[in-house]
């Protein structure tokens, strides 16, 4: 019978390493829920295809409240703070592809937030 036992428990504790391993593969480091770094912003002229589609397949305008980054999930929504604004937008894109920079924010995102004139500019942002 303690046979019985320790093997529920050496089960138990295997299924239990077993959910925190895929949890933290979901989740991993790329959903850090608050980080700081350098973002810039890009318009329809930066396009490299045609129809201007973005890495998750949506067509780009520049209008909606989005932004590219290199590894969050498509679809994770961020408060961005630039200075003493903010704004909400949703990842469907990957970049920016030069060095230094976090994140590539669409026109719209970086309109409303003041942040065209300067083009980059450090931000802060918070996965909701």
């Amino acid at each position: 019978m303690d046979g019985l036992k320790a093997a529920a428990g050496t089960f138990a504790g295997g299924l239990i390493v077993l959910v925190a391993a895929l949890v933290l593969a979901f989740l991993g480091p790329a959903r850090a829920a608050e980080a700081c770094g350098v973002a810039s912003w890009y318009g329809t002229e930066s396009c490299s295809n045609p129809r201007c589609l973005t890495a998750n397949g949506e067509v780009f305008t520049g209008r909606d409240l989005t932004a590219a980054h290199k590894s969050l999930p498509f679809g994770t929504r961020l408060k961005v703070s630039y200075r003493d604004r903010s704004v909400t937008v949703r990842i469907n894109d990957r970049g920016p592809f030069i060095a230094g920079r976090s994140l590539d924010l669409s026109r719209a995102a970086a309109s409303s937030i003041g942040m065209i004139d300067a083009g980059v500019g450090r931000v802060c942002w918070r996965v909701l």
